[in-house]
């Protein structure tokens, strides 16, 4: 079945083809070419950060920032349960310990002011995701890591164009990280992107996504790294994108307030905020919540609306209820979260 109303679906009317005419023209088709110099150095731009690195999707961007702060086994970092499961995945990876913190039910992102009481001796950093088209709030966020000298890895993947008052996110972390996946506001197909203002943090990933190879003798490793590299073809798509991303964020927010409108009369849902004292939503995604005293299912209701042409999707499983997580015997599951009232009516 053809969707009149995809979940989302590609925009490529901008300059995507002429450069993508250029690098197979030229023969620059794979990590080099002056497409990925210039789609880092233009993100960097973008954000008013010095240190711009591509990489071969979002997760992959989260692993190299995390490695590159040089977190070790039983070291504590902090993370919302309500995000997608890439942000825990570095963590587990390097046997620290992942510490759930509960989401705001309004902004569906991680209630700030219940970190702290999460901090131990033990705690390295933070990682804050921002959530399907409002921020975090920052600010109180920065001041608890100052505070306790706690490193933040602002995962931005969902947070391209939105601001946190007036100020891009992406450019608060002392690493931050985005996606370029085909659903974002900026597509690449696959494609990530870390940003820094550290040179060495800069260096370190750069080195990570490259196999470590070395400048004086480049097959003789003296660490262990990834094939992350981003290639001239996904740079020149990126570069044309961000070419339209203030474009593309106009738009996304017309569709969100018309669906704010017509929806918010109905009793069924709670429809997400237009906008906080910090931020006004950019509308990554449009998410409704079934409210618990409905008479429909979610299962029954997603599918009337695939009937009706509409594609919807779930929203995200809490970590501290992932069966993979509960296979490997995290403990996570000694914690009550709100969030997990919201998560469960999003699914059957």
């Amino acid at each position: 079945m053809k969707f009149k109303v995809p979940v989302n679906e590609p925009c490529f009317f901008g300059n995507e083809k002429k450069y993508l005419i250029k690098c197979i023209k030229d023969g620059f088709i794979s990590s080099s070419g002056q497409f990925v110099t210039k789609f880092e150095k233009k993100f960097a731009k973008r954000l008013k950060r010095k240190f711009a690195i591509s990489v071969s999707n979002g997760t992959a961007a989260l692993q190299l920032a995390f490695e590159a702060l040089n977190i070790k086994k039983k070291e504590e970092v902090i993370l919302p349960s309500f995000t997608i499961i890439s942000c825990i995945l570095p963590i587990i990876r390097c046997g620290a310990i992942p510490v759930l913190v509960d989401s705001d039910p309004i902004t569906w992102n991680m209630d700030v002011k219940k970190i702290e009481d999460k901090i131990t001796s033990r705690t390295r950093a933070i990682i804050a995701p921002h959530i399907y088209g409002l921020p975090i709030d920052m600010n109180p966020l920065l001041k608890i890591a100052k505070k306790y000298r706690l490193k933040v890895i602002e995962d931005s993947a969902e947070a391209l164009g939105l601001k946190y008052k007036n100020k891009e996110c992406g450019s608060f972390g002392d690493v931050s990280t985005f996606s370029f996946y085909a659903n974002k506001h900026i597509t690449t197909g696959e494609g990530g992107m870390i940003v820094t203002n550290d040179k060495k943090i800069f260096e370190r990933c750069k080195s990570l996504r490259n196999i470590c190879f070395n400048e004086k003798r480049r097959f003789v490793h003296y660490e262990l790294g990834w094939n992350y590299r981003f290639t001239n073809l996904q740079a020149a798509v990126g570069l044309a994108q961000l070419e339209k991303l203030n474009r593309f964020i106009i738009k996304k927010r017309e569709i969100g307030k018309i669906y704010n409108k017509e929806l918010s009369t109905i009793e069924k849902f709670y429809t997400p905020s237009d906008e906080q004292n910090y931020a006004k939503n950019i509308y990554w995604v449009y998410g409704l919540v079934l409210k618990r005293n409905s008479n429909i299912t979610l299962s029954t209701f997603m599918k009337r609306l695939k009937k009706e042409g509409i594609e919807t999707r779930n929203f995200f499983w809490p970590l501290h209820q992932q069966p993979i997580l509960k296979k490997l015997n995290y403990q996570l599951l000694n914690i009550y979260l709100e969030m997990v009232c919201i998560c469960q009516q999003a699914y059957p």
